[in-house]
């Protein structure tokens, strides 16, 4: 486990300058289009690959944290935002236009495996095809959709009549097919164990898993388009919560406070930005206690002891925030420039109660070690499965529990800094196992850390003057930024980076509105992850990505 606020790293990131990335592209930079906090260059379609190489080799961006599709009334657009695991706060966006009768752009999946799924999406939902694609189908809504619902001239009001493929038989019987020793094995769409309506298309040579294709978008509920809908202002902050539902809605609200406060150049106070990091790490908490007792249920099916431990303390946490925010699980306390409201009255019995569950959580977090971590059973099932390299989690765009646990030092709380996190002491935790062991440890290491932050907000809240204590910035009751200003901006979130894209039209509502989920990014890599091992392996390898389908179909 690192130790303080300082990223522990062999030799420092290089800076690669504005200067530097002009000179790299060269010609083949065909313009710029910089957005809020990262340089924009505009490239051909067919020439994808090579920037994006040559970006990925030679400049370190070694992380496609997200792909923006859209269209305009002249073009299609692709953006692919990169980072720097070694440094986030190092950003650059590639712009790929496409003309409206011929949208074709060079596929980046050879140099970002995480661009399988991305591209995969924005065809589905905006229309763009990608050349070389190893896989250009459908991910979110069924193959016999007719049209893409993000694109201009998309009928919403179109009935739609979902077919199934032709001589499709869905109650076929089970045959054999003399030409292959394999079996084909379906696991969910409404299983326990695959955590809500997933559905796993598992290939097995006897027990032997030689592929897996997660069949997502059951759960789809159009969120982006209902946020593209709505005023910045009012009208989009109740939408978050439902994205990761299971206890981290502070979190996702965060992630839209922290774009939309970019793009207005909004100020939060300094007195609401503690409230927020502590609501924030309560939310934390509480997800990964819901993780801890699902995945023990999945690994060991023990219902009766480590899950209702868990929820045990879960649920003292969700009183806390139901004090907090008048929710237990949609808060909607978020609000552009601050909170809703200050902490409840008598603030000294919500002191006492926050301060009550932290002083208990020593001893819990102890017997957790002692029913889990130390159990021989659970980790017969879990150290050396689940393998996640470190090179290819990047590949993929892990985050999170997830990328920590294969020893990737990457924390957005502390490497591209928001809220109060940078004035606080806390440790980053990584463990270098890269299996299913590793990403449970973090994720228990990460309860304490979180404590720790919690406890040193309410030192600093209980020591506030009252005459100080502002809790919302003074924010114009509508807000119209700039037409044509775009801003991706990101949180540490309980599963990982969660990112948003606006693109404003000069209005009071986004034109592009684009959620980066970390589980979507995190379920990609189930399929690598899983090859040579057993299906109860492949249930505790998913279990320990910590999804939540919610947040991965959007």
């Amino acid at each position: 486990m690192s130790t303080g606020l300082e990223k522990p790293v062999e030799t420092p990131p290089v800076e690669t300058t504005e200067e530097e990335l002009e000179a790299l592209l060269g010609d083949r930079a065909l313009a710029r289009d910089d957005h809020l906090n990262a340089p924009g260059f505009v490239v051909r379609p067919d020439e994808i690959q090579d920037v994006l190489s040559d970006l990925k080799e030679e400049a370190g961006f070694d992380h496609c944290s997200c792909l923006t599709a859209q269209q305009y009334a002249d073009r299609y657009e692709s953006i692919y935002h990169l980072k720097k695991y070694a440094d986030p706060t190092q950003e650059v966006s590639i712009v790929v236009p496409t003309p409206i009768d011929d949208p074709v752009s060079q596929t980046a999946e050879p140099v970002y495996r995480t661009a399988d799924w991305h591209e995969r999406e924005a065809f589905d939902l905006v229309g763009i095809d990608y050349e070389g694609h190893p896989d250009p189908r459908r991910i979110l809504l069924p193959e016999t959709w007719q049209g893409h619902p993000l694109s201009l001239g998309y009928d919403q009001e179109k009935p739609q009549l979902v077919t199934l493929s032709e001589h499709a038989n869905p109650i076929q019987p089970d045959h054999h097919d003399a030409e292959s020793d394999t079996m084909f094995l379906n696991i969910g769409p409404h299983h326990p164990a695959t955590h809500g309506v997933l559905h796993l298309k598992t290939t097995l040579d006897g027990e032997t898993v030689i592929d897996v294709d997660p069949d997502v978008g059951y759960l789809h509920r159009c969120e982006e388009q209902m946020c593209q809908q709505g005023t910045y202002r009012h009208q989009i902050m109740p939408y978050p919560d439902r994205w990761d539902y299971v206890s981290a809605g502070l979190l996702n609200e965060w992630a839209y406070a922290r774009t939309a406060e970019d793009l207005a150049d909004i100020k939060v106070p300094e007195y609401a930005q503690i409230v927020r990091t502590m609501g924030a790490e309560l939310c934390r908490i509480a997800s990964h206690m819901l993780a801890l007792g699902t995945f023990c249920l999945d690994v060991y099916g023990d219902f009766t002891a480590v899950f209702q431990y868990a929820f045990r303390d879960r649920e003292v946490v969700q009183d806390i925030l139901e004090d907090l925010t008048g929710q237990r699980l949609m808060f909607n306390y978020f609000r552009l420039g601050g909170v809703a409201w200050d902490l409840p009255e008598p603030r000294e019995e919500f002191f006492e109660k926050t301060r009550d569950f932290l002083d208990d959580l020593p001893a819990k977090i102890d017997e957790y070690n002692d029913l889990v971590t130390s159990n021989e059973i659970f980790q017969v099932r879990c150290i050396d499965t689940g393998i996640l390299e470190p090179e290819v989690a990047k590949n993929y765009g892990c985050t999170g529990p997830v990328a920590r646990g294969s020893g990737i030092d990457y924390d957005l709380r502390r490497d591209d800094p928001y809220g109060y996190y940078e004035n606080l002491n806390w440790d980053v935790v990584t463990e270098d196992g890269c299996d299913n062991y590793s990403r449970v440890l973090v994720r228990m290491q990460e309860v304490e850390e979180s404590a720790k932050i919690i406890e040193q907000c309410l030192d600093l809240l209980e020591e506030w003057p009252e005459d100080d204590r502002e809790i919302q910035a003074n924010v114009p009751r509508t807000l119209k930024p700039d037409a044509d200003t775009e801003v991706y901006r990101a949180v540490e979130a309980a599963k990982g980076e969660l990112g948003i894209y606006i693109r404003s039209d000069g209005t009071d509502k986004p034109a592009r509105f684009k959620i980066r989920s970390p589980c979507f990014h995190n379920l990609s890599a189930l399929e690598e992850m899983s090859e040579g091992e057993y299906v109860p392996d492949l249930i505790a390898t998913l279990g320990s990505l910590d999804i939540v389908l919610g947040e991965v179909d959007r």
